[in-house]
């Protein structure tokens, strides 16, 4: 059995995290892990671009077989669910561009299938993070997600393998 690398993607505009893992059967480890920050003084249209295009960089480099990423979720300022749900976008059409296809999990999906608890805190996912994946070393909170959002996928797709969807 061959490892199947999985792309977890924490979308934002400001900061959108990124986390590789490979997963051989139950066997997951940490490939690599970053966060991709738009300068924000760039006007949007151009932040965006610049996730698009860094993003796009990573999947070349690492040529990831699945991704995942973080549904929306609703925000009570709608401004910033909007810049979001632009980031989201992005980050969707990036993974799609490059032939990928990208499933989608709920925060908190994520946190139970990680933590155990889908009201998990970030410090809760950071720490659970650095358990499964010793090898990942110092990751900052949005990578951290990215990863748990990669681990999330690996669960639910090592599941599906087996029940042959």
């Amino acid at each position: 059995m061959s490892a199947i690398l999985i792309l977890g993607i924490d979308p934002g505009l400001n900061r959108c995290g990124w986390g590789l893992i490979a997963s051989e059967g139950s066997h997951l480890t940490c490939v690599a892990h970053g966060v991709i920050a738009p300068p924000p003084q760039q006007q949007l249209a151009s932040r965006l671009a610049c996730l698009f295009d860094e993003l796009g960089a990573v999947i070349g480099a690492h040529r990831p077989h699945e991704a995942a990423v973080e549904e929306t979720f609703v925000n009570a300022n709608a401004r910033a669910a909007l810049a979001l749900g632009q980031a989201r976008g992005v980050t969707l059409a990036a993974a799609a561009r490059s032939g990928i296809v990208v499933a989608e999990y709920s925060p908190a999906t994520i946190k139970k299938a990680v933590v155990g608890a889908g009201n998990a805190d970030k410090a809760q996912i950071a720490f659970m993070v650095r358990r499964l994946l010793p090898k990942a070393g110092a990751v900052t909170a949005d990578a951290a997600d990215a990863l748990a959002i990669a681990l999330c996928h690996a669960a639910h797709a090592g599941f599906r393998r087996k029940a042959g969807a």
